[in-house]
């Protein structure tokens, strides 16, 4: 059974983000709110909680995993990012945008689109998922909390734990959310292409 834990989603308390913290530091996957839904996160060289999260999620592809980062230096950490990229990434972070950009030697194979070497980023505008990762000191290996069946990310903590409380070692209740996609740009290409 996993925890459950009542965070206020403006003013995050920190004794319970750093109780959060330390269950992804001990390798826990954990449910965490964002700005479009409920997201699965865990420690990025955490392959066994990556594992996890591919069986929750049911897909046996790293292809929809997401490096959630803290701001824009961090971002380039993971990714090459050219001067175009920068100006347009700067322009809408933080928000409800994935970034797909080619991957740096920092990322982990098993976490790069296996043909293009690319990954997913964001910035977050989320309270508590920018205390998270404060703490952490590092970006989080993420995923959107979709489950089988369903087209839209998971938004009601409630339904989530009645669902996943058995497969999951947190459960960071943040207030019931609006599920809204993000919108995922490419920008790989000569030009950025809208995906989702």
């Amino acid at each position: 059974m996993s925890q459950f834990l009542h965070i206020h989603p403006q003013d995050p308390q920190l004794r319970l983000i750093k109780l959060s913290v330390d269950v992804l530091s001990k390798g826990g996957v954990i449910i965490y709110p964002t700005d479009s839904g409920y997201a699965l996160g865990c420690r990025l060289e955490e392959k066994i909680a990556m594992d996890r999260i591919c069986r929750i999620r049911q897909h046996n592809t790293t292809n929809h995993f997401t490096l959630v980062c803290r701001d824009l230096s961090e971002l380039s950490t993971y990714a090459h990012v050219d001067n175009y990229a920068f100006k347009l990434i700067k322009n809408n972070i933080p928000g409800s945008y994935t970034f797909i950009l080619r991957a740096t030697k920092e990322v982990p194979r098993r976490l790069m689109n296996d043909k293009r070497k690319t990954i997913g980023l964001r910035v977050l505008t989320n309270p508590i998922a920018l205390a998270l990762m404060a703490l952490l000191k590092e970006p989080l290996m993420s995923t959107t909390l979709i489950l089988q069946g369903n087209d839209r990310a998971e938004s009601d903590p409630e339904v989530i734990k009645k669902n996943l409380s058995k497969q999951v070692d947190l459960i960071i209740h943040g207030g019931i959310l609006e599920a809204q996609p993000s919108t995922v740009i490419d920008m790989t290409t000569s030009a950025p292409v809208i995906i989702r």
